[in-house]
């Protein structure tokens, strides 16, 4: 069995499997289905960013499933924001950037994105980061 080892040279950090280079790309850049011609950059999930992912959902999702459970309207319509919340903060973590787009004559941020982007390429982005993360059907709806 063959494993990743260093290059003899100390000052050389790539990683070498079988004699061969291993190249690995942290972001991943996705074409639009819902808007042709624009494409996003996200981050591919690692060991270190599903932790910080982890961390940074916990409090929330914690809330608005209790917030579910409860039968007062009042109590859906929070949880119903803290999901939205939750989408955000996926877009916020893992968007590098999306080329191809203005909104309002700039080219788009993560920012703008979500206070005045196209709802549709903002959702297929969520869906994208979530993909990336490996989270089931029911993890998503969170």
């Amino acid at each position: 069995m063959r494993f990743l080892s260093r290059s003899g040279n100390k000052g050389n950090s790539q990683a070498r499997y079988g004699g061969m280079l291993v190249s690995y790309e942290s972001a991943l850049r996705i074409e639009s289905k819902v808007m042709p011609g624009v494409g996003f950059v996200i981050n591919r999930i690692s060991f270190g960013r599903r932790m910080e992912l982890s961390r940074r959902v916990r409090e929330i999702t914690q809330k608005k499933e209790f917030l579910e459970a409860g039968s007062e309207l009042e109590e859906k319509i929070e949880a119903g924001i803290l999901a939205q919340e939750v989408d955000a903060m996926y877009l916020r973590w893992a968007l590098v950037g999306v080329d191809g787009l203005k909104i309002d004559g700039e080219s788009a941020t993560v920012e703008q994105l979500l206070d005045r982007g196209p709802e549709a390429l903002t959702r297929e982005i969520v869906v994208a980061i979530k993909d990336q993360c490996g989270l089931s059907e029911a993890e998503r709806k969170n």
